[in-house]
């Protein structure tokens, strides 16, 4: 017998009873997808991203990734996040072709938006208390925040992201380095260390930072097959705890203060 099917086997095993209306979905992974809809973005790069996990959602390479895990399906929840945070598609149970199709499909129907600032504090905070009462029992359970700027509002995100940490929460980055960093007040050119020192933590978090837009739909896809199949990433590792950042992750909050002014 594989040991995925012992695995699978043991947990089942643990599960209540007589089929209690109470007990929750065993799956892989729960995954928030925490998607930056900022104004710092152009409705062209949105329309981008949108469909970037529009396309991913249902991918082969994807859907592999699901199939392969030990009881092969996954529960997938779609955020929008700037200052303030949207679920746009809720919880959903995702184990074959048709599954993926009507998240991505769901999704696609929703109206694409911006929301004014950037929290992304706000946007983890958020996300973490998603998981609680969702129906679902994962292996694993993951944030995955995109982004294009440091957060700039609402809470400072180093004491945010530990304390998501240490719920037991994995975080992963996407960091969108599309434009110069002259393009806005709040953008910054080392937005990929920002986001592996401060944002993103956890047993085999990453960063996999996207330079170009011909790369944001293939860098989306190969995220969440990273994520939903728990492969060790080769990409940019998350900072040792406890050692110091190489970069100041209140830089966004002084941004703004000093285009603000005194």
């Amino acid at each position: 017998m594989r040991f995925g099917a012992v695995l699978a086997g043991l947990a089942l095993a643990a599960l209540p009873a007589g089929g209690d209306a109470g007990a929750q979905t065993p799956v892989d992974v729960e995954l928030v997808l925490a998607v930056d809809v900022s104004q710092s973005m152009d409705y062209g790069e949105h329309e981008l991203q949108r469909q970037g996990y529009v396309e991913a959602l249902s991918h082969p390479q994807v859907l592999s990734a699901i199939r392969g895990g030990i009881y092969g399906r996954v529960a997938i929840t779609y955020v929008e996040w700037g200052a303030t945070q949207t679920v746009m598609t809720p919880w959903a149970l995702i184990e074959d072709a048709a599954g993926a199709r009507r998240f991505a499909q769901a999704l696609a129907s929703e109206p694409i938006r911006t929301i004014h600032g950037t929290s992304i504090s706000g946007a983890l905070g958020f996300a973490a208390s998603l998981f609680e009462g969702n129906g679902y029992e994962g292996f694993r359970q993951v944030i995955d925040v995109s982004g294009d700027g440091p957060n700039s509002s609402g809470a400072p995100v180093v004491p945010t992201r530990d304390a998501v940490l240490e719920q037991g929460f994995i975080v992963n980055g996407l960091p969108i380095m599309l434009r110069e960093p002259s393009y806005t007040f709040y953008s910054i050119p080392d937005l990929d260390i920002y986001y592996a020192d401060c944002v993103i933590g956890g047993p085999g978090s990453f960063v996999l930072p996207v330079d170009d837009a011909s790369q944001l739909a293939d860098a989306i896809r190969q995220k969440l097959v990273l994520e939903i199949a728990g492969a060790p990433p080769r990409l940019t590792p998350v900072v040792e705890t406890g050692r110091e950042p190489r970069i100041d992750c209140l830089i966004g909050e002084k941004l703004r203060r000093g285009w603000q002014g005194p």
